[in-house]
């Protein structure tokens, strides 16, 4: 067998969100999110579920630092909620928000953990969400005000900060799709919410640097791998325009400053214009120390008229599938990263999130046997072993998820954790891929 080692300094992490694992919803001064909206809005999310009690970290959130400590981690990817640190998105500073959040810190850095801190994982204040959310752009102020809080608030603590997660969910799926929270169905309407979260993380990139603060700055953005099924002309075009929807749309502006004259030509003619400011490109472009990546999947596309936004369908050609029905397409992920360093240069990479959802019993002796987990997670190890060895700068990989949580409108039935959470009891007990991302990190690799 051949062992796959990796570079010393190598970040391996795992991540979380705010309103997926904390629960806590009205104590500590918190303040009602869009997504405390949208969980109690009946049909919305499975089963009706919603975040009030999630995975309870926020008083367990010892246990878990524990768990992260014992994996051997060293470094922790997980989100501040806006609405604890403003409860009406502005105003007031909320202090027990921000102590909270010292004492998590605190915790982890007397493990020996990192914290690598997100600012906005999709809990806007349902304050600024009556006033009109992300496609108001006071929001952006509202977002650099409370950034400019956070990072005076934590300088010195966090060495990595992340403006927003997948700002792709933020509009397209949340105000064209209406998936998730808000919950609208307007092209139009995501096409402006993308374009001022885009500002917004560019005006907290220039903050950030204004205010001097300590440690790196990036952004993550969620990118598939879209397949051409043929080399038709037709099928060739389809499949890009079905990439770049995630790829093209968010990473041109981030790095270049333009938006995809081929996207913007595509979405003009469906009726969707982008509410270009002067100087709004510029502040988008803002240079970053790191480019977050999250990938779970990709397939092969190919040109249907009237199929979907793009005149295109998904062909499948016998992937393994998730539980989630996504595609397990490990070489999707070197294709993606190949592709990101090619496109836009040699700016450090971080996979900010990667993992798979499986059906996981829990044990009499309370184990859970998740082997395609650990299958999905050991080929993307492989590739990202490959990216390295190929020269692409990844410098670290955040496994989604540390636990089972609200699992946003899929509610609890689907699991991305390593380790099993209780719903009932809200005990946690480590899954078999725990162990196995246990023992890859103390040998510094894995044997094929």
């Amino acid at each position: 067998m051949a062992k796959l080692v990796f570079p010393s300094d190598f970040v391996w992490g795992t991540a979380t969100a705010s309103y997926q694992i904390e629960g806590a919803v009205r104590e500590g001064g918190r303040g009602p999110s869009i997504w405390d909206t949208f969980s109690h809005t009946p049909g919305k999310v499975a089963n009706n579920d919603n975040g009030d009690v999630a995975c309870d970290s926020y008083h367990r959130y010892e246990e878990d630092v524990a768990l992260l400590k014992k994996l051997g981690v060293n470094a922790y990817r997980f989100s501040i909620a806006w609405p604890r640190i403003f409860p009406k998105g502005t105003g007031q500073v909320n202090p027990e928000g921000l102590d909270y959040y010292h004492r998590v810190l605190d915790a982890l850095i007397a493990s020996g953990i990192e914290p690598c801190v997100t600012l906005y994982h999709w809990d806007l204040p349902q304050a600024l969400q009556d006033k009109g959310g992300w496609a108001n752009r006071e929001t952006i102020d509202a977002f650099v005000n409370y950034a400019e809080t956070v990072f005076k608030a934590f300088d010195g603590k966090v060495k990595q900060w992340i403006t927003f997660n997948e700002t792709w969910c933020v509009s397209f799926l949340s105000n064209y799709l209406g998936v998730h929270a808000p919950g609208y169905t307007d092209l139009g309407l995501a096409v402006k919410v993308a374009h001022h979260c885009l500002v917004a993380h560019g005006e907290a990139v220039k903050k950030f640097r204004a205010l001097g603060i300590r440690g790196e700055i990036g952004t993550t953005h969620n990118l598939n791998w879209i397949e051409p099924y043929s080399t038709r002309k037709e099928d060739v075009e389809a499949a890009r325009r079905m990439r770049a929807w995630n790829n093209e749309w968010f990473m041109e502006p981030t790095f270049k400053g333009t938006y995809p004259a081929f996207m913007v030509d595509w979405f003009r003619a469906k009726g969707a214009e982008i509410p270009i400011r002067a100087g709004d490109m510029e502040t988008i472009a803002q240079p970053i120390d790191f480019i977050g990546v999250n990938y779970y999947s990709g397939g092969f596309g190919r040109y249907k008229q009237g199929a979907g936004l793009f005149d295109g369908e998904e062909v499948q050609i016998g992937f393994d599938k998730t539980f989630m029905d996504w595609n397990v397409y490990p070489d999707g992920l070197y294709k993606v990263l190949s592709w990101v360093r090619e496109e836009y240069g040699d700016t450090p990479i971080y996979i900010t999130e990667n993992g798979a959802c499986y059906e996981d019993e829990l044990t009499e002796d309370k184990r859970v046997h998740d082997a395609k987990r650990i299958d999905y997670f050991r080929k993307h190890f492989i590739q990202c072993h490959r990216l390295i060895e190929s020269g692409v700068p990844l410098k670290g990989y955040f496994a989604w998820s540390l636990l089972d949580n609200f699992e946003w409108a899929e509610g609890y039935r689907k699991r991305f954790g390593i380790v099993y959470t209780d719903y009932n009891t809200l005990e946690r007990h480590p899954k078999d891929s725990y162990y196995f991302i246990r023992d890859v990190i103390a040998s510094g690799g894995l044997e094929v």
